[in-house]
C-alpha cells in the first residue's frame, strides 16, 4: 500500500508540474508573439523556440537550446535552421523596440535608468567576426571580444528591476562610428519611448562632454560620477572638481552598507552638495554632490536634480547612484545563469541578435513572470523548484531561472501525462504537445 501511495503522490506531483510548465510555455508563446509582430512567420516560430530554449537550458548555445525542444527532428537540422534565422539583420532591432515599448509605461519621472558598459571576452576564439580589443573586467586585462551596453530601470523603493537594453557592438565592425555614438543611440532609443522620463545614472566612463551635452540639450535628468580630471564652474571660475570636493561642506553623515561576495561591508559616509555648472554650458545650473568615506578619494556626483538643504534629498541622490550595483548584479546574472560569455555563433549579426534574445529571456524572467499578478502563484512554484541549499538569495532572479529550467526539464514539450481514462482508449492531455 505504501508503494502505491508513493506512486500516486509522485504521479500527482508530476501532473502538477506539467500544468505549471504548460502555463509557463503559454506565457512564453504570448510574449514571443509580441516580440515577433513585425517579423515573418518562420522568424516568429524561431523566436518562440529560442526563448523557450534559453530559459529551459539556461544557455545561449544553439546545441543546448535545440536539445531542450525534445523534437523528433535531428539536432543538426535544428541548429542549421536556427543559424539561418539568427542571421536576419532586423531581429535585434525588433526585440529592442518591443521591449522598450512594453516597459515604457513602467517608467516614471523618478525611475532610475541605470546604464553600464560591459564586455564578453573570447580568449580562444579565432573565427568570430569583427572581434576587437576589449578590457576584460573580471581579469583586469585586455583581450579579444565585444563590448555591450546594458540599461535597466529600477526604483529606490523596490528590489525589482526591468531590463531595457542589451546591445552588443564591436569597434572593428564596418558600421561602427564611435563609442559615444553607441551610448547616445542607446540613450535616445530608451528616452524616445519613455518621453524623456526617468533619471539617467552612469559611472565615470560617461563623464564626457559628448554624452553630458546631449543630455542637457534634450533636458534629460542625470546623475553621473565625475572623473578626477573634470573641471567645473563655481562662482564664475573654472575649478578642478577635486578641489571643489575638498571645499564642499559635508553637513550630513550616515552608514552605508554594501554586500560584496556574500559579505556585508559597512561605511561611515559624510556628504554635502554645492551649486555648479560645466564650462561648456555655464548657463545650466547643476549640483555637485560629494561623498567621503567610501574609498580613498571622495565620490563626486554631478546631477541635474535640484538640491536643497535637506538630508533626505541629498541622500536620495547618493542612493540612486549606488543603485548601480543592481546593474553589476544583472550583468553577472546574464553571464552566469545563461552562460553568455560562452556564446559561439560566428557572425556579427547573429551575435547581436542573440544578445537581444537574451535580453528578452531576462525581461520575461524579471518582468513578465514576476510582475504579472496572475503569475504570483506560478512564481512561488518556480522559486520552490530551485533547489538551493542556502535558500533564496537577495537577487531572487537566479533562483527563478533555476526553477524555470527545473520545471521545463522535468516536463519538456511533447510529454503527455496520462490519468486514469474516463472511457476506454481515451486519455486526457494536460497541455498541447504541438
Amino acid at each position: 500500500m505504501s508503494y502505491l501511495g508513493f506512486a500516486t503522490t509522485s504521479k500527482r506531483t508530476l501532473m502538477n508540474f506539467s500544468q505549471i510548465a504548460s502555463k509557463l510555455r503559454h506565457k512564453i508563446s504570448n510574449f514571443s508573439g509580441e516580440l515577433s509582430k513585425n517579423l515573418d512567420k518562420t522568424c516568429g516560430r524561431f523566436i518562440d523556440e529560442c526563448l523557450y530554449g534559453i530559459l529551459s537550458s539556461e544557455s545561449v548555445l544553439l546545441s543546448e537550446i535545440g536539445r531542450s525542444l525534445t523534437s523528433r527532428v535531428s539536432l543538426k537540422k535544428i541548429e542549421e535552421r536556427f543559424c539561418r534565422q539568427l542571421a536576419k539583420e532586423n531581429i535585434h532591432k525588433c526585440i529592442h523596440q518591443t521591449i522598450a515599448k512594453l516597459a515604457a509605461p513602467k517608467i516614471s519621472e523618478d525611475t532610475l535608468l541605470i546604464m553600464d558598459q560591459s564586455d564578453i571576452t573570447k580568449k580562444y576564439a579565432q573565427k568570430m567576426e569583427y572581434m576587437a580589443r576589449v578590457r576584460d573586467g573580471s581579469e583586469k586585462d585586455f583581450g579579444n571580444g565585444y563590448n555591450t551596453i546594458n540599461i535597466i530601470a529600477a526604483t529606490l523603493e523596490s528590489n525589482s528591476i526591468t531590463p531595457l537594453y542589451h546591445g552588443l557592438y564591436s569597434s572593428n565592425a564596418p558600421d561602427f562610428m564611435s563609442e559615444n555614438e553607441q551610448i547616445n543611440n542607446a540613450i535616445n532609443h530608451i528616452s524616445s519611448h519613455c518621453k524623456n522620463k526617468g533619471i539617467w545614472v552612469m559611472d565615470r566612463g560617461c563623464d564626457r562632454g559628448s554624452i553630458i551635452l546631449p543630455l542637457l540639450k534634450n533636458k534629460r535628468d542625470f546623475i553621473i560620477r565625475l572623473k578626477t580630471t573634470r573641471s567645473l564652474c563655481y562662482e564664475n571660475k573654472k575649478v578642478p572638481a577635486p578641489e571643489l570636493a575638498q571645499q564642499c561642506e559635508l553637513e550630513y553623515s550616515d552608514m552605508l552598507t554594501r554586500i560584496s561576495n556574500g559579505q556585508e561591508e559597512h561605511y561611515r559616509i559624510q556628504y554635502g552638495f554645492m551649486k555648479v555648472s560645466i564650462p561648456e554650458r555655464a548657463d545650466v545650473p547643476l549640483y555637485l554632490v560629494v561623498v567621503k568615506g567610501y574609498g580613498i578619494n571622495p565620490v563626486m556626483l554631478l546631477t541635474t536634480r535640484p538640491m536643497r538643504k535637506k538630508k533626505s534629498v541629498v541622500y536620495k541622490i547618493i542612493m540612486a547612484y549606488f543603485k548601480r550595483w543592481d546593474v553589476e548584479e544583472t550583468i553577472r546574472y546574464l553571464k552566469q545563469s545563461y552562460d553568455f560569455e560562452n556564446i559561439r555563433v560566428l557572425t556579427y549579426a547573429r551575435l547581436k541578435n542573440m544578445a537581444a534574445l537574451l535580453l528578452a529571456a531576462i525581461y520575461f524572467t524579471t518582468t513578465v513572470l514576476d510582475a504579472a499578478h496572475k503569475l504570483k502563484i506560478l512564481t512561488g512554484h518556480v522559486l520552490h523548484c530551485a533547489k538551493r541549499i542556502f535558500g533564496i538569495p537577495d537577487f531572487k532572479y537566479y533562483a527563478i531561472s533555476d526553477g524555470l529550467s527545473a520545471i521545463f526539464k522535468r516536463c519538456p514539450p511533447g510529454i503527455i501525462i496520462r490519468n486514469r481514462p474516463k472511457k476506454s482508449g481515451q486519455y486526457p492531455m494536460l497541455f498541447n504537445t504541438a
